[in-house]
């Protein structure tokens, strides 16, 4: 749990306070980019750029309470731009497979047909199913991390879900738990 007096010393810019905050959120923000690149550099790459960029514009963060959602937002951000220059659209490898099944008991080829099917989607609808399925977000909490409506994130959910379940059909059982 993140500390406001901590984020608002940052905010005023304590280095020290700011270290402390990214060490509380570095797991979270590295499964995070890795959902999206897919390989440890270039997730590595992400959260070096999100904290960077973190680091020199914690001064415009209006609200502390709000501090891991817009570390997230701008990750996020990162990691498209990332993406964009790179255009990688799918990379699968043994941590990404253990990221996805901590604490579960899929079999790697439901894992594999999981992660391939999360990476045909449209980014908007990976964004979604990322956040409110490995984070467990709140519909809430993703439109305010996403700047875009609950009805706008519900749809993307639903139409995500649906497209996961029809490439996922076959596929095994896991594409039913999800779905």
């Amino acid at each position: 749990m993140l500390n406001i007096n901590t984020v608002i010393k940052a905010i005023n810019g304590n280095e020290d306070a700011f270290e402390q905050l990214i060490k509380q959120e570095s797991e979270k923000l590295y499964r995070t980019a890795y959902l999206y690149v897919r390989n440890k550099e270039d997730a590595l790459d992400v959260l070096q750029e999100t904290v960077c960029k973190a680091f020199v514009g914690i001064h415009k963060l209006k609200e502390p309470k709000f501090f891991s959602t817009w570390l997230v937002k701008i990750l996020i951000r990162t990691a498209y731009e990332v993406l964009q220059k790179k255009s990688k659209t799918v990379l699968t490898g043994e941590a990404f497979i253990h990221s996805l099944t901590e604490n579960t008991s899929h079999s790697p080829e439901e894992d594999l047909d999981l992660t391939n099917a999360i990476s045909t989607l449209d980014q908007n609808y990976q964004t979604v199913i990322i956040l409110f399925y490995f984070h467990d977000l709140s519909i809430k909490t993703i439109a305010e991390k996403m700047q875009k409506p609950e009805g706008t994130i519900k749809t993307y959910l639903h139409r995500a879900k649906a497209e996961l379940k029809g490439s996922l059909e076959g596929a095994g059982s896991y594409g039913q738990r999800m779905v």
